[in-house]
């Protein structure tokens, strides 16, 4: 549940009340302009002009509502565990950021018709851009730099591929062999905190390490371009023998705009088989994977919850425990893991994550307020840099590991 004012906590929530913050700039900014964005993409959705009109309205002047009375008797419920008695009525700017971005996105969702019966139903009003992406000729570059890794050293292209799943969309440095990303000239590396090590230690090469099966959960950030080369590493480490099993932890429904869903998995698979060479290789290895059940999916309905992995479901937290390592992709998954707070960026991310039910890993650039793990020496240097954005600018990156 949501933190109430007479629940202690270790650090303070995030939430948008502030003007000229980042949650703030999102909420008045970036919301409105995705309501446009979803308006212009489909402007024959029965209602657009009002939910423009009063959305508009809600996120800036006005209270926090429940789902619509026409929606399932399970989805209120659901949002009534998940704290709306706790929150409707209050603005949007004074709750915690996470909870009031989440729930935007499902009133968004309402205001389609994406949960109610009718011409609209089932239909994700991001898609378009989600294709327009994966068609880009950026992607085409990515795709055919696959063909170079082939004569690289395995190691080589075991870390030009974690690279690339970190990096996502950004291919200059995702294929990039360096270890920090950096340019020399740089004061501060890219890479702000690298576990690499520990990670190749919870997933070695057959003959190294414990022996047994190996059973990799990937919880997926964004589609397209994103989530390509998180498919792509799974597919390396499928066949390098690394590990045995994947399960795709993917969004049930359309979210943050952008994050990945079953049907968002099928259009990167079919992307990557009509791209030909390396990437169509990786593409038939999946779907292989995925008839034999060596890669499987999951769609949790708490993946979408506004709330922490600290309150994940007895089932979720049975699968996590069950893993060899549970790699949480993106910028969101880590807000939800660490829990989205204003912790000082000394603090321990194996402290911070000591509730997971097994080893975790984070791979995420930084693009919010919210961060753990650095050490003193890289966190002084960052604010010596300069650099006033750099929590929320996907300029630095991570690599953080809790055995």
């Amino acid at each position: 549940m949501p933190d109430t004012p007479s629940e202690p906590a270790p650090a303070p929530v995030i939430v948008g009340d502030e003007p000229g913050s980042f949650p703030h700039g999102v909420l008045a900014e970036r919301h409105p302009a995705i309501i446009r964005q979803v308006r212009e993409a489909f402007p024959c959705l029965v209602g657009s002009e009002l939910f423009i009109r009063d959305r508009h309205t809600s996120c800036l002047n006005g209270v926090i509502e429940p789902p619509p009375a026409g929606a399932a008797a399970g989805a209120r419920a659901r949002w009534a565990d998940w704290g709306m008695d706790a929150y409707a009525g209050r603005s949007w700017f004074d709750v915690p950021w996470l909870w009031a971005e989440s729930h935007f996105y499902r009133r968004l969702l309402d205001a389609v018709g994406y949960f109610a019966p009718g011409t609209w139903q089932g239909i994700d009003p991001f898609r378009p851009a989600k294709l327009a992406e994966l068609d880009a000729p950026e992607t085409d570059e990515e795709l055919a730099a696959l063909d170079g890794l082939a004569d690289l050293p395995a190691d080589d292209r075991t870390r030009a591929l974690l690279h690339g799943s970190l990096w996502g969309n950004r291919a200059d440095l995702g294929f990039r062999l360096s270890d920090s990303g950096t340019d020399p000239k740089d004061r501060v590396p890219a890479l702000v905190a690298d576990d690499s090590d520990t990670l190749w230690s919870l997933l070695p090469p057959p003959g190294q390490g414990t022996p047994g099966p190996k059973t990799l959960c990937l919880v997926a950030d964004n589609a397209g371009r994103e989530l390509v080369p998180d498919l792509l590493l799974v597919s390396h480490l499928l066949d390098e023998g690394r590990v045995d099993r994947a399960v795709l932890h993917l969004k049930p429904y359309p979210y943050y705009v952008s994050d990945a869903t079953p049907a968002d998995l099928l259009d990167a698979l079919r992307r990557l088989g009509a791209a030909g060479g390396a990437a169509a290789a990786h593409g038939e290895r999946l779907w292989t994977a995925l008839t034999d059940g060596r890669v499987t999916v999951r769609a949790h309905p708490f993946s979408c919850a506004p709330l922490p992995y600290a309150d994940m479901p007895d089932d979720l937290r049975g699968e996590f425990a069950a893993a060899t390592v549970t790699v949480l992709k993106g910028d969101l998954n880590y807000r939800r893991l660490v829990g989205d707070r204003w912790w000082p960026p000394t603090t321990s991310f194996a402290d911070a994550t000591a509730y997971f039910p097994g080893p975790v890993a984070a791979l995420r650039t930084l693009k919010s307020d919210v961060v753990t793990g650095l050490s003193a020496d890289t966190e002084a240097a960052l604010v010596a840099s300069g650099e006033q954005r750099w929590r929320t600018s996907g300029t630095h990156a991570l690599i953080q590991v809790r055995r």
